[in-house]
């Protein structure tokens, strides 16, 4: 396997900047620059040269063992001054050792996973927690990287395993030292995974808005205000604000951090009726928005609330308060702030209580793997005579399970077999 190299931390000027060298060659190239053997589980400072001898900068070496890296690998990791020269100037001296070649994409990962360092969730998982922008966005890609959905499918999957096992124990060894009644044992098992399977379903929602963001529209009929509040909950002058009815002709989109909820706030084109094509368009966007997003905030500054469809959490609010206007929900003033603290703190408090409710899937194949597992779980029948069908049912399940993780082995079952009935084969 080629010697893999490539620059760990951002491009650009810096106080530290980090290369990892991942492979069988990354040793001999750090003592290569160093002139100083160097061995697994180390750490020492050393002045990094050329090949012509010249110094390039002096550099923290950290060695890792194979079995003690991210990727599984030897591994050498050199933290230099971050300046772009001194990065530039190691990385085309690395270049030029003998069996190494710059990292594609993403590379140091997948070895990770080949080396049964990571499972696939893992990786997910890590990905995810390079691009999270939010605390709630941290913890959750933080506890699926650290193995938590692995941990959970691994238990979900020795259960069957042993559900399995049984049933093909008495298919194939009918003849030996086989329990005559498994059927007890195996609805226990299945019935336990079960119910925690169904959960985990019910929590991927949640988990997807928290990984992608919430969705919160703000709509109302023309002039009722929403672009100003866009404006006042987003600190900056986002949206055009304008007295005249229909400036807003498309979907406004502005990300925020709402206790730690990544949150993405639409301002909608004013819904009413219009012959101008355009503002036809924008009205329809507004809707369909409205329909799919995770809460409406409805603005009213007549007290007359527009023809939208509500959800008990949906939150009806009264603007321009400092123009005198009275009317239903909550009462604010965009231009002078009242009320703002009080609905920002309303739509955190819906927005919380649904993520509350995350499991520990966070992707769409996540889910689809555990929807199909519940399935075949759900339509398996247990009697006499059907264990084959059974089986099968079970096996396609682990399979489904095993994809979520990267782990597919159908070994497994035999050796859960032979392990558990000591059957002498």
């Amino acid at each position: 396997m080629d010697t893999i190299f490539a620059l760990a931390t951002a491009r650009g000027k810096a106080g530290i900047a980090v290369i990892r060298v991942s492979g069988p060659d990354a040793f001999a190239a750090a003592q290569a620059l160093s002139g100083r053997a160097v061995s697994g589980r180390s750490m020492r400072l050393a002045t990094l040269r050329g090949a012509d001898g010249q110094p390039l900068d002096q550099a923290l070496i950290l060695a890792f063992d194979a079995g003690g890296s991210f990727t599984g690998e030897p591994v050498v990791e050199l933290q230099c001054h971050g300046a772009p020269a001194v990065v530039s100037a190691l990385l085309s001296e690395l270049a030029r050792h003998p069996g190494l070649r710059l990292a594609e994409p993403g590379e140091f990962t997948r070895r990770a996973l080949e080396n049964n360092r990571l499972d696939l969730a893992q990786v997910e998982g890590l990905a995810d927690l390079i691009d999270a922008e939010t605390e709630a966005q941290r913890k959750q890609a933080l506890r699926v990287f650290s193995g938590a959905l692995g941990d959970k499918v691994g238990g979900w999957r020795r259960s069957l395993l042993r559900a399995a096992a049984l049933l093909e124990a008495v298919i194939d060894f009918a003849d030996e030292e086989v329990p005559e009644d498994v059927y007890p044992e195996v609805r226990a098992l299945i019935d336990g995974v079960r119910p925690d399977l169904r959960a985990q379903v019910a929590g991927t929602t949640a988990a997807e808005r928290i990984r992608d963001g919430f969705e919160v529209a703000i709509l109302g009929a023309p002039n009722a205000g929403k672009s100003t509040l866009l404006n006042a909950l987003a600190g900056r002058e986002a949206a055009i604000t304008s007295e005249i009815a229909g400036t807003t002709r498309d979907v406004i989109e502005v990300r925020m951090d709402l206790a730690g909820l990544p949150v993405t706030l639409l301002d909608t084109a004013g819904l009413r009726e219009t012959e101008d094509h355009v503002e036809a368009i924008g009205v329809a966007r507004a809707r369909a928005r409205a329909e799919t997003a995770d809460l409406r905030v409805v603005l009213t500054s007549d007290g007359i609330l527009p023809d939208v469809a509500l959800e008990p959490d949906d939150l009806v609010v009264t603007s321009k308060t400092d123009l005198g206007t009275s009317g239903p929900g909550l009462h604010i003033s965009a231009r002078t702030g009242t009320g703002i603290t009080e609905l920002i703190a309303a739509i955190t408090t819906r927005l919380e209580r649904r993520a509350s409710g995350a499991g520990l899937a966070i992707r769409a194949r996540h889910r689809s793997a555990m929807e199909d597992a519940v399935r075949l779980l759900d339509g398996l029948h247990l009697a006499e005579g059907r264990e084959e069908i059974a089986a099968d049912a079970l096996r396609r399940a682990i399979l489904r399970l095993d994809s979520v993780i990267g782990h597919v082995d159908v070994e497994h079952i035999l050796d859960e077999i032979f392990a558990s009935f000591c059957l002498g084969k």
